[in-house]
């Protein structure tokens, strides 16, 4: 009885407390940061249709794949209009310099340093295309999710 108002009462023995659970920054690294858009004018087709390539992903039902099994190229003016006749689309930005196995320890490069470049926020003019994904709806009754990368 004793025991159990010890522990009840907050006192737990040595043994218990030497343990401490890792905090979630040392389970899991900072992500980059991120720009997410939903306007169809922050995409660049071109670097679209890049993003489709390095995901091996088609916009075909079934894709003819090369010999190594690779997907063709997206057609762009298929892209384009693909993109006009979305309901909805959101686009990831980030900047590759500023993910975390990228940034020194300092940070400082020369008497300046890159601190600037670390401060100004992602946006798709400076960032690079790395996720995208788009959907079709009638804005009714059906909609569909498409081209997830």
């Amino acid at each position: 009885m004793a025991v159990a108002a010890a522990v009840h009462g907050g006192y737990l023995p040595s043994k218990f407390r030497r343990f401490t659970h890792p905090t979630v920054s040392q389970i899991r690294p900072t992500p980059p940061p991120l720009f997410i858009s939903t306007n169809l004018n922050d995409i660049n087709p071109i670097h679209l249709r890049d993003l489709y390539s390095v995901c091996n992903h088609s916009c075909h039902r079934f894709p003819k794949l090369n010999s190594e099994g690779r997907v063709e190229p997206v057609d762009i003016d298929k892209l384009r209009k693909a993109l006009l006749h979305s309901y909805v689309v959101a686009s990831v930005f980030t900047r590759p310099d500023l993910a975390p196995e990228n940034v020194s320890g300092s940070g400082l490069t020369g008497i300046g340093g890159d601190w600037i470049g670390k401060v100004v926020p992602v946006t798709p003019g400076n960032g690079e295309l790395v996720g995208f994904g788009r959907a079709v709806s009638d804005s009714g009754l059906t909609a569909a999710i498409y081209d997830v990368m």
